[in-house]
């Protein structure tokens, strides 16, 4: 029987974020104190895994969201750029209530396409760049488990291409709550299930997930 290897995407914590800006790849955003105490609800729920590796997007709150998972298992943390926030043209914007942008004209222009979508990368490239991280510690560790921690959007879509859905969708309807696991188990090189856990699902009672993050 082929060795049965798991890689866990992981979503960061709450954002300090007061602003309330859509920050995408905006540097010197860290976690909040509850971001923190989900960071440290992550390290303990990864606790009794049979952890091989851990890696991050090189953005501050993935880092931070990483550190106890590494630290509990006593591993160096990794950093890989292919699990970077999604490109956004609206970075740097400040979000009200979801869809003041697209009620100003003057950003219509990158509206014209949302199955791509116009206004950020790709969902396909974004696909590619975690499913080839996805592959690579799948690859460097079978028969045990690794934390890959990156942000909402790439995560997402990673799932949906996993499940054979499309990758156009709502983004009300996004099943990546902040601090949590989307599970990728393989028997081998053949993906078998997906699960979807929420460890700090008592915290995110009052959490502020701005959009796209």
């Amino acid at each position: 029987m082929s060795a049965r290897t798991t890689v866990h995407l992981v979503r960061h914590g709450e954002v300090f974020n007061p602003e309330r800006v859509l920050y995408g790849r905006l540097p010197g955003f860290r976690l909040s104190d509850r971001g923190q105490r989900m960071a440290t609800r992550l390290g303990e729920f990864f606790a009794d895994h049979d952890i091989a590796s851990v890696t991050a997007s090189p953005l501050q709150r993935a880092q931070e969201t990483a550190t106890p998972v590494a630290r509990t298992h006593d591993l160096d943390l990794g950093t890989d750029p292919r699990l970077i926030e999604a490109g956004n043209s609206f970075e740097g914007h400040r979000v009200t209530d979801g869809s003041g942008s697209i009620r100003d004209p003057r950003v219509w222009p990158r509206l014209w396409n949302p199955f791509q979508p116009s206004w950020g990368e790709p969902y396909e490239q974004q696909v590619a760049r975690m499913t080839s991280v996805v592959r690579d510690v799948r690859d460097a560790f079978p028969g045990r488990e690794s934390v890959l921690v990156s942000h909402q959007l790439p995560v997402w879509v990673t799932r949906l291409r996993a499940e054979g859905r499309p990758l156009v969708h709502d983004p009300r309807r996004r099943q990546c709550a902040l601090a949590s696991v989307t599970s990728l188990e393989f028997s081998g090189r053949t993906l078998v299930s997906v699960a979807y856990t929420e460890p700090a699902a008592d915290l995110l009672i009052g959490a502020d997930p701005v959009p796209g993050a």
